[in-house]
């Protein structure tokens, strides 16, 4: 699945391979039936909304990529947009029943700055919704040849 998702990258050049979604595509593949499309999408919304929030309120023009010096304001801050961007993200996740772990993840590589744009947000959200989607494809596929109803 993360494979697919490679070959998009690599016709676009877009980071449509991001971190969050390892986790996420082994949660899937080790309990299929266990997390709906409502919790996996729903979590990684959070994460995208929560970081961009964070990110541009706390840390905006600033990147983990080039580390700050610590003891500098920069160092706080970006600690600030992280912090404030999980919380965020796990509360609007159990209020909404929508918990999904990889999603912190996908919070932090946002609100750290390492995918700072809205349209980073919208290729994290399609890489998701794809990964998922191919997910549920093989899993019906895999049904239909291999499980016999008795």
């Amino acid at each position: 699945m993360i494979a697919a998702l490679g070959v998009i990258l690599w016709l676009t050049g877009r980071p449509f391979v991001f971190p969050s979604l390892g986790p996420t595509a082994f949660m899937l593949v080790l309990r299929p039936r266990h997390h709906p499309a409502r919790e996996v999408l729903g979590g990684h919304l959070w994460g995208v909304s929560a970081g961009l929030l964070s990110y541009h309120l706390v840390a905006g023009g600033l990147t983990l990529g080039s580390m700050p010096t610590a003891w500098s304001l920069e160092a706080v801050r970006l600690t600030g947009s992280a912090a404030l961007s999980v919380a965020f993200t796990a509360g609007a996740m159990v209020a909404t029943r929508t918990t999904h772990a990889p999603a912190c993840a996908t919070t932090l590589i946002i609100s750290l700055g390492l995918f700072p744009l809205l349209t980073d947000g919208l290729v994290i959200m399609i890489g998701a919704a794809f990964l998922y989607g191919l997910h549920r494809a093989i899993d019906a596929l895999w049904a239909r040849l291999f499980v016999r109803e008795s």
